[in-house]
């Protein structure tokens, strides 16, 4: 799934995402409050974490506009203890509210929390269970199963599939992989991307009768059901 995170605290953005794609979420990342609004709003995130003391546009301010167009679930990070801070958040349409400092992992906890709400709302709960053929992917429970059988996945392997099966048919450049999964300017001289995509082939094709993962020579990859 994919989160944007609207930080100006340089290493705190860093940190939250370095943690959270690990956790398997694809992370975008704005340092102020009009580079947020603008990819809150063209972006297709299934959550946003949003501080309150923005340049540009404060959080408050970010998120009043939002909800105008938009309902994505939105955590709120502050520095302030105030009660009435908080009841500001809510009422502008805040899901969630977290004080600074705050646990890592109860951030996690919180976002998985809002994800499942989400779900269980959400008008259309086939966005989040991914299929290709016999290969499904839950992206709420994190699971993946192929032939009704369960796919042990890392974080990286989860966020590829992820992102393989969301653009399922297209062709995707290793270019294109690294910066969607990575997040890094992606090395020419590096095989991370191949070495990644190897792994993945080993739990995802080689146990089964044919092929999903496919590489398209001096082009990239792709997945696609190509049986008859």
């Amino acid at each position: 799934m994919k989160l944007l995170i609207v930080e100006d605290e340089a290493k705190l953005a860093d940190y939250l995402r370095k943690g959270l794609s690990e956790e398997g979420y694809v992370i975008d990342v704005a340092a102020n409050g009009i580079d947020g609004l603008h990819m809150a709003s063209d972006g297709h995130h299934d959550l946003i974490v949003l501080d309150t003391m923005l340049p540009g546009i404060d959080g408050f301010g970010l998120l009043a506009a939002l909800r105008q167009s938009k309902q994505t679930p939105v955590i709120m990070l502050t520095a302030r203890h105030r009660i009435e801070d908080r009841v500001r958040g809510l009422k502008a349409g805040a899901d969630d509210y977290l004080v600074k400092p705050f646990a890592f992992s109860e951030l996690v906890a919180r976002i998985e929390v809002l994800l499942r709400r989400t779900a269980g709302t959400a008008p259309a709960p086939d966005a989040l269970v991914l299929c290709l053929g016999d290969l499904q992917m839950d992206l709420v429970r994190r699971r993946a199963t192929r032939a009704g059988q369960r796919i042990d996945l890392s974080a990286k392997e989860f966020q590829l599939l992820t992102l393989l099966l969301r653009r399922k048919g297209e062709v995707l450049s290793r270019t294109e992989i690294a910066e969607q999964v990575w997040d890094v300017n992606f090395d020419h001289g590096t095989n991370v991307i191949d070495v990644a995509v190897r792994r993945l082939r080993s739990k995802l094709d080689l146990p089964f009768e044919h092929p999903l993962l496919h590489t398209v020579r001096g082009m990239g990859y792709v997945l696609e059901d190509r049986q008859p």
